[in-house]
């Protein structure tokens, strides 16, 4: 490049620099759309394996809000933002934020698919510095988002040998207390006090009659299977991932609900928003797996109120959960069956450990309920088969080979 530069006396000798240039991309104006899933898709050639990933950024939109669009070329495929699909997916999101990079050519897509991937794995972690900022964060479970116990390792050993304390003592156990693994959201089961709290609010604000409440969603259950006829009323906390596949059953086949539902995703993009109340009030309860979600809930009843607060039972169930907490009393309500029924959920136990088992249909029949259930309105959740004494007997020696190899 070649210039002047003035110099004393009018003088202006000519100076020669060399330059490098190098192409710049000017910033582009991104408006952000919020578009239906359906029309958008994953590129089938993405060489990135997310199947881990989903879950946990599942619960960081559930946690803080759909906060980072997906980025689309101009046919709705997807550029950057598998994960965030699939997890959106999952939560039944209709609709998410998107921005659409239609200034591309397609070799820069493809490389900017690989290049998005590819520039996240070349940055590392100060493993001290993350512990300690982890360790601030005892309100939020990190557990959801990926972080693991190697996480917190380094400011462990460092917490452990301070000056008078050895890893015995009550407080490192208390540190290492937290980050033992935790279930998924789906895990949330509730505390029945707590539930007895919900459920004497909904039958007062809607009367509802005690006796007609159903909770098909205990583990292990199909809940589609349940039956619901005679006038029963759902009223339970489902796994939150498929809560608006459940929403639109339950309306398609006009069954009443009053649903259990994170607070920060109650009113999220569900084609169903504006027909069902969202009684947002965000109680924190402690639920079975040491989880603490800010509660809302969802349900049919309400009329035309799309959306209402309800300081009382905010008041009511987070009462209750401090009281809880206090008598250390949180405990997961326990379905026992005699020996001659049988579940898909204690079968899928037999599997996990190894045990092979078997019933023939000259040796069981199908059954729903047991007529000690029927006071309380519960059923054998999804159903199961009912033995003969020969299959019964079969049955507990797979459970107690299922004991053994657990």
């Amino acid at each position: 490049m070649v210039g002047t530069y003035g110099a004393p006396g009018g003088i202006a000798p000519i100076y020669t620099q060399r330059l490098t240039f190098r192409r710049v991309v000017p910033i582009q104006k991104q408006r952000i759309e919020y578009v239906s899933l359906e029309d958008i898709h994953p590129y089938p050639g993405n060489p990135r394996r997310n199947d881990q990933a989903v879950q946990a950024v599942a619960n960081c939109i559930s946690e803080f809000g759909f906060r980072s669009p997906i980025i689309v070329d101009a046919d709705g495929t997807i550029i950057a933002g598998h994960t965030r699909y699939r997890a959106a997916q999952s939560l039944g999101f209709a609709a998410v934020p998107v921005v659409y990079a239609t200034d591309l050519t397609p070799e820069q897509v493809n490389a900017y698919r690989l290049a998005d991937n590819k520039t996240a794995e070349l940055s590392e972690w100060d493993a001290k510095l993350l512990a300690m900022e982890l360790d601030g964060l005892a309100g939020i479970d990190m557990e959801a988002f990926g972080f693991t116990a190697k996480d917190f390792e380094c400011f462990a050993v460092d917490f452990a040998n301070q000056e008078g304390m050895s890893e015995h003592t009550d407080e490192y156990d208390e540190f290492v207390e937290k980050f033992k693994p935790k279930k998924t959201t789906d895990d949330c089961y509730t505390p029945p006090e707590i539930y007895d709290v919900v459920k004497d609010w909904a039958c007062g604000k809607y009367g509802i009659d005690p006796s007609k409440i159903v909770r098909p969603f205990y583990p292990g259950g199909d809940y589609q299977a349940i039956d619901y006829s005679g006038g029963k009323v759902v009223l339970d906390n489902p796994p939150f991932s498929i809560l608006a596949e459940i929403c639109d059953f339950y309306q398609e086949n006009g069954i009443p609900f009053f649903l259990f539902c994170p607070t920060l995703t109650a009113l999220s993009g569900r084609r169903n928003v504006m027909t069902l109340c969202h009684i947002v009030c965000g109680a924190a309860i402690t639920y079975e797996n040491g989880a603490v979600v800010n509660t809302s809930f969802i349900t049919s009843y309400g009329g035309d109120v799309v959306a209402m607060t309800a300081p009382d039972l905010r008041k009511l169930v987070e009462e209750k959960d401090e009281e809880l907490q206090k008598a250390g009393k949180v405990e997961l309500p326990k379905y026992e069956y005699p020996d001659e029924i049988v579940t898909a959920a204690m079968m899928q136990k037999w599997c996990k450990y190894g045990v092979d088992y078997s019933v023939s249909s000259c040796d069981c029949a199908p059954i729903y309920a047991l007529d000690a259930q029927g006071e309380s309105g519960k059923a054998i959740f999804g159903g199961g088969l009912i033995l003969s004494e020969r299959a019964a007997a079969e049955r507990a020696a797979a459970e107690r080979a299922a004991a053994e190899r657990a």
